[in-house]
């Protein structure tokens, strides 16, 4: 199944390794630009970063392993997009990502997580992505087998439950059946000692073979499995047109092991792994449980799909996902730079956090639970506002390893006033679409839309500067009253004017004491 993923292309490389071939770095920066304002200079590195790992995966082998990945640090103020670009670029080529945060890691030694977790978290969601793509593509037939599934449960099958009852019966160990004259019969003898079987004659039969083997049972049982087809076929019939989803079936489910913990496993290396596989292959009990048919049809074809996939072979293609296209977005890496003087002793949540972090980004094998993963050429970026310290406090190694380095521009006016307006998942669009559920039409003046921009940039030049989360934080209590009475005054017309966001948030914003705690 996993060679309907793993096709190759001319050059022998995996299509599914070149995804972002088909956009040029014009193209990615446009299709960024959907979603995130500004910030052109952030957007055309990460699209060349991107790029070329395109053209890396169509040279030769051998140049191709001397090439790496050009990691990117990205610095700028909390709130202008950082996280936001990688997470819409890793989407758009879909390639494995996650976002860690620096902060939460120790060195090698002390109680928390260690650096390598973070590539087994992104092997697994690679796997994930590469179980996905498999089970739609098995979908159909999952849904043939599930349907099938489906009407053994619903069907009564009289004559074949009599059968299978009378199977069960005759495997059982019995004493001898006993014939016409009260005798052990040499039928019985024969099942017993696992003689062949002779037929016997009328006076030596045993009744309930000879009543099997008669002529009028067998076409009583020909007639029986023809209703039972027909009756199948009715019911196939219904179950498709959906008259049977509220009925409820009994179906066997698979309970998987939960242990308390399980989740630090994994930080503790080969052994956490052992430890994952163990669970894996001791496997979960069977739990019955009684389901709609709605229900049981969706648990059904999940079964039927996992075990029409190839795990062995989406093992390996998830790792290989991972050391070609995988993306580690590691955040608040300003927070373990250590300031000034390095005396003392190290700090291990800090330097010693970025020493353990070196080998990872310059190249290392991690094991994980689908196998050893080489993090050689996995794009690393990282960002951090750098108010407080500066990239120069990083370790000179580390440092290194980020060649490019890109400024982000803190936002202002005109910035909040595109944010509000111009991506497809703006603010103003996301909230007149969840009151619109309510049968609230709410609808934004452009005076109103510019108003708030304004008081955005207002709060955030006089209080802590947090970027677009400023808007999120007005929009909240701009619709407060709105969106708590919504359910009484539906439906009803409202229009945002200027007066209204002056109404709202003026006094809010006049009194900074205040605007500290509510903005």
């Amino acid at each position: 199944m996993g060679d309907q993923i793993m096709k190759e292309d001319q050059t022998g490389v995996d299509k599914s390794l070149l995804r972002g071939e088909e956009f040029s770095p014009r193209e990615i920066v446009v299709e960024l630009d959907k979603y995130i304002v500004g910030q052109k200079k952030a957007k055309r590195a990460v699209a060349v970063a991107l790029r070329n790992r395109v053209r890396r995966l169509k040279l030769d082998p051998d140049m191709r392993e001397d090439i790496t990945p050009k990691n990117i640090l990205m610095i700028g103020p909390t709130g202008v997009g950082k996280t936001e670009i990688a997470r819409r670029l890793a989407k758009l080529v879909l390639s494995p990502f996650i976002k860690v945060e620096a902060t939460k890691y120790t060195e090698v030694g002390y109680v928390g997580r260690d650096v390598e977790s973070m590539i087994r978290d992104l092997a697994a969601v690679s796997f994930q992505m590469v179980k996905q793509e498999m089970q739609e593509k098995v979908k159909v037939e999952a849904e043939k087998r599930a349907e099938e599934a489906l009407l053994d449960l619903l069907l009564p099958l009289p004559g074949r439950r009599a059968r299978e009852s009378k199977s069960k019966a005759s495997s059982m160990v019995r004493p001898f059946s006993i014939s016409n004259h009260g005798q052990p019969g040499i039928m019985g003898a024969a099942i017993q000692v696992g003689f062949p079987i002779v037929k016997q004659s009328p006076d030596n039969e045993d009744p309930a073979q000879g009543e099997a083997e008669s002529p009028e049972a067998g076409e009583a049982g020909h007639e029986s499995g023809v209703k039972d087809n027909a009756t199948r076929e009715k019911l196939r019939g219904m179950l498709r047109e959906g008259k049977l989803e509220d009925r409820t079936v009994e179906i066997s489910v698979n309970q998987t092991p939960q242990f308390p913990g399980m989740d630090v496993m994994t930080g503790l290396g080969e052994f956490g792994t052992g430890i994952s596989e163990l669970v894996n292959v001791l496997g979960g009990s069977q739990k019955n449980k009684v389901l709609s048919v709605k229900r049981a049809r969706e648990v059904l074809i999940n079964e039927e799909a996992e075990k029409l996939i190839d795990w062995d072979r989406a093992g390996d293609e998830a790792r290989r996902r991972v050391e070609e296209t995988g993306i580690v977005f590691i955040d608040e890496i300003d927070k373990i730079a250590v300031k000034g003087q390095r005396g003392g002793g190290p700090d291990v949540s800090r330097e010693g956090v970025q020493r353990d972090i070196l080998p990872i980004v310059e190249g290392a094998t991690v094991n994980t639970k689908w196998g050893p993963v080489d993090t050689s050429h996995i794009l690393f970026i990282a960002a951090g506002a750098f108010n407080i310290s500066k990239p120069s406090d990083l370790i000179p190694e580390l440092q290194g390893r980020f060649p490019l380095r890109v400024e982000l521009d803190s936002l202002g006016e005109e910035d909040f006033l595109r944010i509000l307006t111009e991506p497809k998942n703006a603010l103003t669009k996301q909230y007149v679409a969840l009151l619109s559920t309510e049968g609230i039409e709410v609808s934004f003046t452009p005076d109103a839309i510019k108003r708030l921009a304004a008081l955005a940039a207002d709060v955030n030049s006089r209080l802590e500067n947090i970027g677009a989360r400023r808007l999120h934080t007005i929009m909240e209590t701009l619709l407060e009253e709105i969106s708590f009475e919504a359910p009484d005054v539906a439906p009803a017309v409202i229009s945002i004017t200027p007066e209204y966001v002056d109404e709202k948030l003026a006094g809010v914003v006049k009194d900074q004491d205040l605007g500290k705690y509510i903005l």
